[in-house]
């Protein structure tokens, strides 16, 4: 399973062939475990999202068992394909507008074409533009702290030293998790500047690096990023690993669920200088990454991108699963579709209790918080 199947870690992506693909995002919890955890997140997710959206609870109801048929019938019809069939099944932006060009109002198809506009706008030299300048007839990364701190304003020389030579080691042995074809090109970079990168929620408090390499001229970069790798969450409720390098771990199950992944996604484990050894997985910083803007759909326009969604999710199991046992447990009838409702909506009324149990304890002082950032 996924492990963090929510609305907002779906979006469009770089097949390596560079087409831009909706699929699965964000992997850091990826684990072996039981697929429905997955779809609960997923359903979850949309009904927090539509009463954000104040969506009336009869629509937002048949909104989640919309999301949740998707899936069930979706894994029926690839319990019915040939393996490599339904290995190779993706859906890319093409086939998002051919689906949806009836079904959604004129205003969020100029969106999602906006979306997959500005998506292939994001690549490295992009990055190359807002992350770095000269300095000294150099490339190097610029200072945006608290989210963005180039090495050298992190530690003094002799740490700073030392922390380098960690890094450079750990790009240089992850080479070795990559394909032939792809570390012949990267063997092509070298890398130049390294920064500290301040992640998401769930991420804070991780270490993240993100390394500037530059190939046959200053116009030539590449990003990278290594993330920090802990255990999977789910691993204390049951869900089996079976790896012995989260990096590994994470790498592992991106590659099994994605239709296609980022060519230089690797793994490796590395001792900082405080002497404590980590696991990473490294990736490409910026490769056409793009995402839905939920709070502005509407209703109709909310349930496709559930049912986009869904399907999205049905494919990664039936590559990763028993996509045959998974569809027989479904069945041809409703029954999935009412449950998982039902959890969602009581998930929803869980998360309002205890986002005003929060506002409370920030009003009483209890919690310190600041907002707008």
């Amino acid at each position: 399973m996924c492990g963090d199947a929510h609305l907002s870690n779906f979006g469009l992506f770089a097949s390596p062939e560079r087409r831009l693909i909706f699929d699965l995002n964000d992997f850091d919890e990826t684990i072996t475990g039981p697929w429905e955890w997955d779809v609960k997140r997923l359903v979850a997710s949309f009904a927090v999202a539509a009463r954000t959206l104040e969506i009336p609870a009869k629509k937002r109801r048949g909104l989640v068992r919309a999301v949740t048929a998707r899936y069930r019938l979706a894994m029926r019809e690839f319990a019915k394909m040939r393996d490599l069939d339904c290995w190779y099944a993706h859906i890319d932006v093409a086939d998002i507008r051919a689906q949806f060009a009836k079904q959604v109002n004129a205003v969020e198809l100029k969106n999602f074409s906006k979306a997959a506009a500005k998506a292939r706008t994001k690549d490295s030299m992009q990055a190359l533009a807002k992350l770095t300048r000269m300095v000294d007839g150099e490339r190097r990364i610029v200072s945006d702290p608290p989210l963005l701190i180039p090495i050298e304003e992190l530690l003094p020389d002799v740490a700073r030293g030392q922390l380098e030579g960690a890094l450079r080691d750990l790009i240089y042995n992850y080479r070795q998790t990559l394909q032939t074809d792809r570390r012949v090109l990267l063997n092509r970079f070298q890398v130049v500047d390294f920064a500290r990168k301040v992640v998401g929620v769930g991420s804070v408090g991780t270490r993240c690096w993100i390394l500037l390499m530059l190939g046959r001229d200053d116009n030539d970069p590449l990003f990278l990023q290594a993330k920090e790798a802990g255990p999977s969450v789910l691993a204390v409720a049951g869900g089996k690993s079976g790896y012995t390098n989260e990096g590994h771990r994470v790498v592992a199950g991106q590659r099994l669920m994605q239709a296609a992944s980022d060519i230089f996604l690797g793994w490796q484990r590395v001792e900082g200088i405080d002497g404590q050894e980590r696991d990473f997985y490294i990736r490409q910083l910026r490769d056409w990454k793009g995402s839905a803007d939920v709070e502005t759909m509407s209703i109709d326009g909310l349930t496709r991108y559930g049912e986009l969604c869904a399907w999205t999710l049905a494919r990664a199991h039936a590559r990763a699963g028993d996509r045959i046992g998974i569809a027989a447990y479904l069945g041809g009838k409703e029954s999935f579709d009412w449950a998982m409702t039902e959890f969602a909506e009581s998930y929803a009324d869980q998360n309002e209790r205890d986002y005003s149990a929060l506002l409370g304890a920030i009003s009483s002082g209890q919690v310190t918080a600041q907002a707008g950032l």
